[in-house]
């Protein structure tokens, strides 16, 4: 039975690989055509139809590439489609968002001090919001208001906001902000699968019928892909920030997050103006750095962390391990090893906050945290880092029976 802990750890080692190798690709390729769809240079030479061209050199060779804003006036005999990037990206993402959160709800997904509800009407919940969130965007993109991209823009940010907010009212801290990257991640993958690839298909379906493209086609398809653009890097930021309590941690976690957004279009700007020669707007690192400065104030005004799973709510589901004969050593080896970080005021020099938002100094934060103390200190050497507290191999050997044997004592 101890064997599915380890099983499931290398499983969630294996789809952040996955999702890490797939998102490099998606946003490496978006970055790349963004700024190359910026950089491009009208000469009166090109051929009817295109729009610009750019003369790249990469590798040792040279590549002439142009751009049609419509199409060509004649289907290619090979056509590159870059979508599968995007696809597995969130597949992956997906994934391991049911083997972390949808897996381990009680502890990292429910905090019944915001929202006292059962793991199943949680899932419920965050499925139905990545649902939402995609139907809504895509009405507004549809609207009225969607001709108009910079008015649109602004009513999705207050959409953004708004579930930034929302999310922290509903999960753990850490749980909201990775729902609203993927909440934002939801909506750029389904404006390639819904919108831009199915647009493309169009286009070409009417060069190899021999019609004229409608050019509506394409600018719908632009319009999704400059909405990506701006949204890359506020995913990204939520992606990571699981590892960083102070940023989704704290009382104000909502507006930090509506902040990240403001500096993912600070930063894009710098960027796409940029490639695009219209000059290097610095004020917009000065207004990033600004920025960053306030989230940093901002996550250190409380004095606790909060918004992290407290361990005497979801202890009952491990009581096992606190009944457990192991445990008063176990609580003794925490206590001397462990607990001079992971506590609410850190004893460890030059640690303000306990790391990632685990605290172990009561029964029910040490039976609570069992499966990772199990990994992280038992079976592997990752904590402490450096064995700076100096464990010694019979106390991770503790560790091990401490979990092993109370598994096998529920399973009996």
């Amino acid at each position: 039975m101890y064997e599915y802990a380890i099983a499931w750890e290398w499983l969630a080692f294996a789809a952040r690989w996955f999702h890490v190798i797939t998102a490099i690709a998606w946003i490496g390729s978006s970055f790349y055509f963004i700024a190359l769809d910026l950089g491009l240079v009208k000469r009166p030479h090109l051929p009817p139809g295109a729009y610009g061209e750019e003369w790249q050199v990469h590798g040792g060779g040279f590549y002439h590439i142009q751009k049609y804003l419509v199409a060509p006036a004649q289907m290619p005999e090979h056509l590159t489609w870059f979508k599968y990037e995007s696809y597995f990206t969130w597949i992956s993402g997906f994934l391991m968002l049911c083997i972390v959160y949808y897996g381990g709800a009680d502890l990292f997904l429910i905090d019944r001090h915001v929202l006292d509800i059962t793991p199943s009407v949680a899932i419920l919940i965050s499925l139905a919001s990545l649902a939402f969130g995609w139907v809504a965007y895509d009405l507004l993109c549809k609207s009225p208001l969607g001709r108009n991209t910079w008015g649109l823009m602004a009513v999705l940010y207050v959409v953004l906001v708004f579930m930034a907010w929302g999310y922290t009212q509903l999960f753990t801290g850490r749980a909201a902000f990775l729902h609203l990257g993927a909440f934002t991640a939801t909506i750029m993958s389904a404006n390639v699968f819904m919108i831009i690839i199915p647009n493309q298909k169009i286009v070409v379906a009417d060069l190899i019928a021999g019609r004229t493209p409608d050019p509506k086609y394409g600018q719908v398809a632009k319009q999704r892909s400059l909405h990506n653009n701006y949204l890359t890097l506020p995913v990204i930021f939520f992606m990571l920030s699981n590892h960083y309590p102070l940023a989704f941690g704290t009382a104000f976690n909502w507006v930090i997050a509506a902040l990240v957004f403001l500096m993912g279009v600070t930063i894009r700007h710098w960027f796409n103006t940029t490639h695009a020669r219209k000059g290097r707007p610095t004020w917009t690192w000065i207004v990033t750095v600004i920025l960053f400065i306030l989230i940093m104030w901002l996550s250190t005004v409380p004095k606790q962390l909060t918004g992290e799973t407290d361990a005497a709510a979801v202890a009952p589901a491990f009581q096992q391990f606190a009944g457990n004969p192991h445990f008063p050593a176990v609580k003794q080896l925490v206590s001397t090893r462990c607990s001079m970080c992971h506590a609410a005021e850190p004893a460890y020099e030059g640690v303000v906050r306990p790391p990632k938002g685990v605290m172990l100094e009561y029964d029910a934060e040490i039976a609570a945290r069992a499966r990772e103390i199990y990994i992280q200190a038992g079976r592997s050497h990752a904590m402490p880092p450096g064995n700076v507290t100096d464990i010694t191999p019979d106390e991770r050997r503790l560790l091990v029976a401490w979990f092993e044997s109370a598994v096998e004592g529920k399973k009996q």
